[in-house]
């Protein structure tokens, strides 16, 4: 049991870290003490580099992953495949993968999964925006990265009735992900053999 704060502005930064996602009153007060040791210096680096982030970073007008340009670095990069799209559903996901080393291509953030449970649907993802990428851009496949959980699969199974009318291959990751399984806690090997041994998407 936490005791009574000997500071306001102590209890005011515990409230504001047990917000993350994770960290419980404890967790936060061992946070909000450690930063209070640190030089002035080191907790005001710690503060601005938030604050920056907050309101420096951008979102890749064409992928929408999270950049410090109006362009990621995979997307403006000309050794990437760009005739190949991965879709996935964060950017969690778009740094497991790259750290595979087993995919080349460029990607699609679409910010989440379909989930009528928890009030999200296809309007509130990039969705329609993936449709217009296809259609203007020509890419020759759409891999389909998304977790082995209902919400993924009823996102894929959407993406696949969205897309089946252009001229695109749609492929899915092989089944090397666990059903059930989060994409973003697979092993590296584990997710790197499912990229490269792909499978068609078929409803």
């Amino acid at each position: 049991m936490i005791p009574n704060y000997p500071s306001a502005l102590l209890e005011e930064a515990v409230h504001e870290f047990s917000r993350l996602p994770g960290i419980g009153k404890k967790t936060a007060l061992r946070l909000v003490l450690h930063l209070l040791r640190q030089p002035e210096e080191q907790a005001s680096a710690f503060g601005n580099a938030v604050i920056r982030l907050r309101k420096e970073v951008k979102h890749c007008i064409h992928c929408h992953n999270i950049s410090d340009s109006d362009v990621c670095p995979v997307c403006s990069d000309f050794r990437r495949d760009h005739l190949l799209i991965c879709v996935v559903e964060n950017v969690r996901e778009v740094m497991a993968v790259e750290g595979t080393a087993q995919y080349q291509g460029v990607y699609h953030v679409l910010g989440g999964l379909i989930s009528p449970m928890d009030g999200v649907g296809p309007s509130d993802l990039e969705i329609e925006s993936l449709v217009e990428r296809v259609r203007t851009e020509k890419p020759e496949e759409v891999l389909l990265a998304l977790s082995a959980t209902m919400e993924g699969d009823t996102t894929a199974f959407y993406l696949f009735r969205k897309l089946a009318g252009l001229p695109v291959k749609i492929t899915t990751i092989a089944r090397g992900i666990a059903v059930g399984d989060e994409l973003e806690y697979a092993d590296e090997i584990t997710l790197g053999r499912s990229i490269v041994n792909r499978i068609e998407f078929k409803s």
